[in-house]
């Protein structure tokens, strides 16, 4: 297949136009990349620095926290308290829908 002259005045500037246009696509991607790999950097930096999951002893300030020995009473008094509460023989345990 040979090319006659004519052939070869459109095709050679096509070729050049082809490149340019695959070179600019190459250049997008690549820009592309560079962006993902900023945002990325960035939100890497930002979960470095913000704190996702605190202590609830972290709150706390060193003299408000108390001895393991008062906790321990306040739960047997809260367990006193509620086994002083002693459910109602037959209220709440009914209901009357016949209304």
């Amino acid at each position: 297949m040979s090319l006659k002259s004519i052939e070869l005045q459109i095709a050679i500037p096509k070729t050049f136009e082809a490149g340019k246009i695959a070179e600019q696509k190459q250049q997008q991607s690549q820009i592309a990349q560079q962006h993902a790999n900023t945002s990325t950097e960035k939100q890497a930096l930002k979960n470095q620095e913000t704190v996702v999951e605190s202590d609830p002893y972290a709150k706390l300030n060193p003299d408000d926290r108390q001895p393991d020995e008062q906790s321990g009473q306040q739960k047997k008094e809260k367990q006193e308290e509620e086994a002083q509460r002693v459910k109602h023989p037959f209220k709440g345990s009914f209901v009357d829908c016949s209304g």
